[in-house]
């Protein structure tokens, strides 16, 4: 299995995940700039798209909430995921879906060097409005979905690093900085960040 991924994009999700599941795989750095592999493989080649995730495992699936669904269900005794069918199960999908429309995309115009400061502001306003909420879920439970660790954590905690990047200031969200500092002590957390060569 290889999980296509750039560092500190949102592949760190699915990354984050496999290391969780204990499913062997292999990383394959895939620059989102040059869109090429460690060895000239145009990576257009492998997903016309041209961007991370890609998982490959003999067919091929992209999309970071899909990919981490998979991975769950390969290894259901881990519960990274509620069993398909089950109301749990579809509360995880609105947190995917959440954090995928609300804050991943949310971010994407705080990256464009061509959109003035003051359009920007308006972008990080929206964001900070959607962690303010997030924060609120967080105090009723250490994890997105109750006390143990699911699949959505995993992509909160990776949208939520690239705050200080474009200047979302979410400091003041005690109970969001709780749930990152519990990610950030997770040995899986701890070794997809080395192995992306992220800081801590």
């Amino acid at each position: 299995m290889k999980l296509y991924y750039s560092p500190g994009a949102c592949s760190l999700s699915p990354h984050i995940v496999l290391r969780e599941s204990g499913l062997a795989f292999e990383p394959v750095l895939a620059s989102t700039k040059t869109h090429k592999l460690p060895d000239g493989t145009d990576f257009y080649t492998l997903n016309p798209l041209g961007y991370v995730p890609l998982l490959d495992d003999g067919s091929r699936l992209r999309e970071g909430p899909a990919i981490v669904q998979y991975i769950a269900d390969q290894v259901p005794e881990k519960k990274l995921a509620p069993p398909n069918g089950t109301l749990p199960r579809y509360h995880l999908q609105e947190w995917l879906t959440f954090i995928g429309t609300e804050l991943h995309k949310g971010f994407s115009p705080l990256f464009n060097p061509s959109l003035t400061d003051d359009v920007k502001q308006i972008f990080r306003t929206r964001l900070t409005g959607r962690f303010q909420w997030v924060d609120g879920e967080l105090a009723k439970s250490a994890y997105l979905m109750g006390d143990e660790f699911c699949v959505a954590d995993a992509y909160l905690f990776t949208v939520s690093r690239w705050a200080a990047v474009v200047k979302v200031d979410i400091t003041g969200l005690t109970h969001l900085a709780a749930f990152r500092a519990r990610m950030a002590a997770r040995p899986a957390v701890q070794a997809a960040i080395k192995a992306e060569g992220l800081p801590g």
